[in-house]
């Protein structure tokens, strides 16, 4: 009932402190929170995201936020108004997103738009994070239809757009630092309900093609390829999911840091993961741009150091 019109991270603390408590869980098991795109429309699957670097905005509680809790009755009255009914009939991803981006505006002016960027954003991957979603609100959610070179993460166009938008980019790694508190705060409340194992999460078999992961790091990703399954009984058509697969060549030549830098993004906040189709570690089924599923061909990794980096993070 305090939720804004979707579950949220709030709901879940409660959740599990009663579940422990009332019925003894020791692990309670989540769908992927990582993020979908800034703009409308929200994809509303969670096994679609735009990167699973960062955490999905939308599963936050406004309320649980300390520059809610600081604001000035003014402001906590603005942000009061914006809050989406819980009796809505059906889960509406872009009503929710629109309420809480323009709830999240608000407290990031109250809270004086505190640090610089650099303060915000010291990884490099946040950083991208955050360029990727000022970029978004001015060209639109798709990279792939941006001029053509904004498309490039480390050229000299982007570089100048993250000074120009610097202010944009700092509010989007504000509403990150924000996720991982209360993603923090989840883990702790699970750990003093004594669950045995806590909170495990799940990571997704890819993201979108026109996210942000797929532009930040379209140096080790294979553009163009998406991945699926082949005919078989079950669909005999094959499948295809629309997600680009990490290039191997390019996987051995970077150290894996692509890999690592995810992993370590998702396990910060985790007791434990699901690998959403974890045959994937040792091989997936490409399917060439512009083919069909029966077209395409499985593509093999080196499973002994995707296996070791998941290890080591």
């Amino acid at each position: 009932a305090r939720s804004w019109g979707l579950g949220d991270l709030g709901d879940l603390r409660e959740s599990l402190k009663w579940t422990a408590a009332e019925h003894e869980a020791g692990v309670v098991l989540l769908n992927p929170l990582h993020a979908p795109g800034p703009t409308h429309p929200v994809q509303p699957s969670p096994y679609t995201p735009s990167s699973r670097r960062f955490a999905n905005p939308l599963a936050l509680r406004i309320e649980d936020i300390d520059a809610y809790r600081r604001a000035d009755p003014d402001t906590r009255g603005e942000v009061d108004a914006l809050r989406v009914a819980s009796g809505i009939e059906r889960v509406d991803h872009d009503l929710v997103w629109a309420a809480k981006r323009a709830a999240l505006e608000a407290l990031w002016r109250s809270d004086g738009r505190p640090s610089p960027l650099d303060e915000l954003a010291p990884s490099s991957g946040l950083r991208d994070w955050a360029t990727f979603c000022a970029l978004a609100e001015r060209y639109g959610g798709r990279w792939t239809s941006w001029p053509e070179p904004l498309r490039d993460v480390a050229g000299p166009t982007v570089a100048e757009a993250r000074r120009e938008l610097a202010p944009r980019l700092a509010f989007h790694a504000w509403v990150q630092q924000r996720c991982a508190e209360q993603l923090a705060a989840v883990r702790a409340d699970a750990r003093d309900a004594g669950m045995a194992v806590g909170v495990v999460h799940d990571l997704a078999v890819g993201v979108d093609p026109h996210g942000a992961d797929a532009w930040a790091l379209a140096d080790v990703l294979a553009t163009g390829v998406s991945i699926g399954a082949p005919p078989d009984n079950y669909t005999p058509p094959g499948q295809d999911w629309g997600l680009p697969p990490w290039r191997p060549d390019r996987l051995a030549a970077t150290g894996y840091a692509a890999v690592r830098d995810m992993l370590r993004a998702v396990l910060a906040h985790a007791d434990g993961l699901r690998i959403d189709h974890v045959a994937g570690l040792w091989r997936l089924w490409w399917i060439p741009p512009g083919d069909s599923p029966d077209r395409g061909t499985y593509v093999h990794y080196d499973a002994d150091v995707m296996l070791a980096v998941l290890a080591l993070e």
